[in-house]
């Protein structure tokens, strides 16, 4: 069980961030964070009390944790004190003795008594952000240390792109989006959701790359770590792509969804994912990850009837979903008239690119023109998402 008082940890800056500070005196508490720590991949710095004295005598299964699972600290990697850690994990049994350590983000109160309701008390009488509770939180506290390990700051601008109807050209956006975001220098992971989409790195061209695709993600239960993603998936245009193979799997287990997504969130910059049409659990998965969503629908009456049921299926997850309208238009129809009959806010109109299907074809990704009119219009979402998300509090940098 965890439970939320005030805010966020502090942010982390960019590398690899030191371990944990553990507070307690708790020998099977102790043996317990150290390890979910060991899980995590951290290598914390214990204390019984306030900062001064690290632990000297830890238990044996202590020091078997720490020396078998984790790697050993160097003293430039070590926290060097309460105000410095970047995670404060604790004890119940020690939250007296930190009453007077100065007020800070990032501290957790971790007990194991569920009927114990004096715990919220103390959580505030410290200023802990969240009262955790093993072993309910484990997978929380083991997310969070880990985020911790990665130096994970602020997540990546997540969008998704989905067509209102079939050929709509959600895949042909979700590319330009990408290839633009990855030129102006962002990390970027184009992620392809539809597995009936013949593969969006046959798209960009590189559907004989190495590296690995969705089906390889099946099996994924708990969390995936992100460095570890990215590393493994093929580079394409100064980006990332999780596509399909050609086998016969077309559907991942939402969990393994879930923590793919939630892997590749975390390391910042930007994520476009091209989702199908039709709304499974995997699917939903993303959409509640998703910062924005973009519906392309091409403006024809029918199309925008189509669209409508896909806007109705797709709002009902996602609360940020607008409108990118593609002409041709048929008459008495304008981008503005698409978005009023749809009631979603409009994004702009996607723009007609002469020679497209050739440069595809030729395997140069949409978008790749810089000044081309698809690029302009990437460019400028970008510019006004990353500016909104800035606004929030947010940053895909």
């Amino acid at each position: 069980m965890t439970g939320t008082i005030t805010h966020d940890p502090p942010p982390a800056a960019g590398g690899r961030q030191s371990g944990p500070l553990i507070v307690t005196e708790d020998p099977d508490l102790l043996d317990d964070l150290l390890r979910l720590c060991a899980a995590a991949g951290a290598t914390p710095e214990v204390h019984h009390s306030l900062p001064g004295t690290p632990l000297s005598t830890p238990s044996a299964l202590t020091a078997a944790a720490t020396s078998a699972t984790t790697p050993a600290p160097s003293a430039s990697a070590r926290p060097t004190g309460w105000e410095a850690a970047p995670l404060v994990l604790v004890g119940d049994d020690a939250a007296r003795r930190v009453r007077g350590a100065v007020r800070r983000r990032g501290v957790v109160l971790v007990g194991r008594d569920q009927d114990d309701s004096g715990v919220w008390q103390r959580a505030v009488e410290i200023g802990a952000d969240h009262v955790l509770m093993l072993p309910d939180g484990e997978q929380w506290l083991v997310d969070r240390i880990a985020d911790v390990a990665e130096g994970v700051g602020r997540p990546a601008l997540t969008v998704g792109v989905i067509g209102g109807r079939g050929g709509a050209g959600a895949s042909t956006l979700a590319c330009a989006l990408a290839v633009t975001s990855a030129r102006e220098g962002l990390r970027t992971l184009l992620v392809d959701a539809d597995p009936m989409g013949g593969g969006l790195d046959v798209l960009l061209g590189g559907e004989t790359a190495d590296g690995l695709r969705w089906p390889a993600f099946a099996a994924s239960r708990g969390r995936v770590g992100g460095g570890a993603l990215e590393e493994s998936l093929p580079e394409l245009h100064s980006l990332r792509v999780l596509s399909w193979d050609r086998g016969d799997c077309v559907a991942v287990p939402p969990q393994a969804v879930r923590a793919v997504l939630a892997a590749a969130r975390r390391r910042g910059g930007t994520v476009v994912v091209d989702l199908p049409r039709r709304i499974d659990d995997g699917v939903a998965e993303i959409l509640a990850q998703l910062d924005v969503g973009l519906l392309v629908v091409p403006a024809e009456l029918r199309a925008v009837a189509a669209a409508g049921r896909v806007a109705a299926a797709v709002g009902m997850v996602l609360r940020d979903l607008r409108v990118a309208v593609r002409g041709p238009y048929a008459s008495g129809l304008d981008d503005r008239e698409v978005a009023r009959l749809l009631g979603l806010p409009l994004a702009g109109e996607v723009p007609v690119e002469s020679g497209l299907l050739r440069a595809t074809e030729s395997r140069r990704p949409p978008g790749t023109p810089s000044r081309g009119p698809l690029a302009r219009f990437c460019r400028g979402f970008w510019e006004r998402a990353l500016a909104e998300s800035d606004g929030r509090g947010g940053s895909a940098a």
